[in-house]
């Protein structure tokens, strides 16, 4: 289907020109013409399919088509996404395709500038899009008001739950309209239990819209796995990266420490390359990512708070450093590649750990990925060492890769202390004590009397009985 098809706005259609698309895609071909009539919907698609551009579509072309509010204060639309990654996405895309419709759309995430975010917001605009915990603590000040939401949209709702925001999403929901005053969209990678429970409690009726392949991953990506052991990883991704060249690559590991080590340990070798991770400044969690976008950063390695809702074009290959703990990661990491039909190569690397998460995997992702064993030629050896980073919650016995010591257990004894030096040196066997020298008053300076122990008493001697009737 053509989007000239659809009779759109023709501001729109300026839009969707100048960003490149003509066809729709097959989870846009079967939501658009529903969503249009001003339906509820309920969408599946895996990830680089074009959700991102249908909920926009169907949300320009419905505030162009209704009559503004007489305010022009209070945000018309709101877009509800689990991080800041995923927001700044979709508010770069909307701001593509609706450039020619007269909108001020306007995005809230933490990490940035809060009073430059509140006075927008307070100025006014028409989309609102943002992540819950900012977008609760202003609407808690009476910056903005959700009485005038005219549409609702909410993408990766399965990440939501995942991390812990139904409850913020829940508190804005309550907020809104009545469902029936409003339209909802909801898009999401999976349309599990939970997911279908929320929209059947805040859409109205909406209609389950699945393009899920019986193939999880794309059939453009090049899946490879290698087995290694931890100490093979890294000869092993250095091999790989100067083999196969580091046009645009992308490296996702499991914790932040991990990847604070393997990025010094590139850099170290000859290979340019940032890390992106949850507390990274969003300055600079946008500054590596422009780079990256641009070609100026050859490899980015990040943890999985990039692995979705992130567009770059031509990344040529992801590496899982480290297999995920959670299958549907691996659909998301290896989604980063081969985007919009271009092709690419995801490779994945199996230590004694990240084995264990491989039989999930692959029974998530319905197939086996493919096994590769790696030549001799194809490690090297000869890379420059690199001391691994020490932090200050570091102690004897914390778990490999965490960020902080291993808590003591509780009424557990305190850790065993050696003799100071001087102890040491002294002979072997002490002294004996006499038990009169053992304790000494401190004010007499003599021995303390040893005190004698009170007999008790058996029990009922020195007691009475009390008479019975009988006696």
């Amino acid at each position: 289907m053509l989007f000239n098809e659809l009779s759109l706005p023709e501001a729109l259609m300026e839009g969707i020109a100048e960003a490149g698309f003509s066809t729709c895609t097959p989870i846009q071909e079967q939501t658009l013409p529903i969503s249009l009539t001003g339906k509820d919907v309920a969408g599946q698609a895996q990830t680089g399919t074009g959700k991102t551009a249908a909920f926009l579509i169907t949300l320009f072309t419905r505030l162009m088509k209704a009559p503004a509010s007489t305010t022009g204060k209070h945000p018309r639309a709101l877009i509800l996404a689990p991080t800041r990654e995923l927001v700044v996405q979709i508010e770069q895309d909307a701001q593509i395709l609706g450039r020619h419709c007269g909108f001020t759309i306007q995005a809230i995430y933490g990490g940035v500038d809060y009073m430059k975010q509140r006075d927008a917001l307070r100025d006014g605009a028409d989309v609102v899009i943002g992540t819950p915990g900012r977008l609760i603590d202003y609407l808690k000040q009476k910056v903005y008001s959700l009485k005038e939401i005219e549409m609702l949209i909410i993408d990766e709702a399965d990440r939501m739950f995942d991390m812990g925001f139904i409850a913020d999403l829940r508190f804005i929901l309550r907020r809104l309209p009545p469902f029936d005053q409003r339209q909802n969209l909801m898009f999401s990678a999976t349309l599990n239990l939970r997911v279908m429970e929320l929209a059947y409690e805040f859409m109205n009726s909406p209609e389950k819209v699945s393009v899920t392949p019986e193939k999880m991953t794309a059939e453009n990506v090049q899946q490879v796995l290698y087995h290694a052991s931890r100490k093979e990883k890294f000869p092993l991704l250095l091999g790989l990266l100067r083999r196969v060249g580091m046009v645009r690559t992308m490296i996702f590991i499991n914790t932040k420490r991990e990847g604070e080590y393997l990025n010094d340990r590139l850099n170290a070798n000859g290979c340019p390359s940032r890390i992106i991770s949850g507390d990274v400044d969003q300055k600079k969690r946008m500054r590596i990512l422009e780079d990256f976008k641009e070609g100026t950063l050859p490899i980015l390695i990040a943890t999985d708070v990039a692995s979705r809702g992130l567009h770059i074009d031509g990344v040529s290959h992801v590496i899982n450093y480290d297999l995920p703990q959670d299958c549907e990661d691996y659909v998301h990491r290896i989604g980063r590649t081969a985007r919009a039909g271009a092709d690419g190569i995801a490779i994945s690397l199996a230590d004694e750990d990240g084995v264990l998460y491989l039989e999930a995997i692959e029974e998530y992702i319905k197939g086996k990925i493919p096994v590769e064993w790696a030549e001799d030629e194809l490690f090297v050896n000869d890379f420059k060492r690199v001391a691994r980073p020490k932090y200050k919650k570091d102690a004897p016995g914390a778990g490999r890769g965490s960020g902080s010591a291993r808590p003591p257990l509780k009424n557990s004894r305190p850790p065993f202390k050696s003799a100071p030096a001087a102890a040491k040196s002294a002979p072997a066997k002490a002294p004996a004590v006499t038990p009169a020298a053992a304790k000494v008053n401190p004010e007499t300076g003599e021995p303390a009397k040893k005190r004698r122990r009170r007999r008790k008493k058996p029990a009922g001697e020195g007691t009475t009985a009390p008479q019975t009737a009988a006696e």
